[in-house]
């Protein structure tokens, strides 16, 4: 009987229903990491947080202090049969200056590392083996100092760090072009970076 009532729901899912994987990228300021995934077909949201460090549920202000040991990252949702998670590394990649451990851009602390925070063993192996491409096929000297490290808990940011390139688009844009993010991008990644 417990067969039948297991089947009974599973039929009656919708057809449409998604499955549904989650990725964890810190690649700076969350806002920024948070755009670059929302315009990627197939992501379901990104959501801005905190991971990586020891302090329960912590806040905007102790994790900015960069004493909790938390980075600003994205929580991404995806559907595997629109995108893959080897598309999202690479705009993991393409999004973020590698070349340095504790900044990014205008943004200084171990709370702004880049780091991919893999949620299975296939996720780091498929992080380890894009790195490896990526190590070979960049246009830049540096050796790339990204981290891959498994996931921990994450937490969600405040309400107004969700969406925020979209709620305050302006002053978004402001902050963007003052940290010269676009532009040390394109210096870096050069073709790569328009071609994806």
């Amino acid at each position: 009987m417990k067969w039948l009532l297991a089947f009974l729901v599973v039929a009656a899912l919708p057809a449409h229903a998604q499955k549904t994987e989650k990725a964890v990228f810190a690649a700076g300021c969350f806002w920024c990491t948070e755009e670059a995934f929302e315009k990627v077909p197939g992501v379901i949201s990104a959501v801005s947080g905190y991971t990586g460090g020891t302090v329960r549920n912590p806040s905007y202000e102790q994790v900015s202090s960069g004493r909790t040991g938390h980075a600003e990252a994205v929580e991404v949702t995806f559907d595997p049969a629109k995108v893959s998670y080897e598309k999202l590394l690479d705009v993991f990649w393409l999004n973020h200056d590698p070349t340095v451990a504790n900044r990014q851009f205008c943004d200084s602390g171990n709370q702004y590392r880049p780091e991919i925070f893999y949620n299975s063993g296939e996720q780091k192996r498929l992080a380890e083996a894009s790195k490896a491409k990526w190590e070979k096929q960049k246009p830049f000297r540096q050796p790339l100092l990204t981290a891959i490290t498994q996931a921990g808990p994450f937490y969600p940011a405040e309400d107004y760090h969700q969406d925020y390139y979209k709620k305050n688009a302006f002053q978004y844009s402001f902050y963007v072009s003052g940290c010269g993010r676009y532009s040390r991008l394109d210096s870096l990644w050069g073709e790569l970076r328009k071609k994806k």
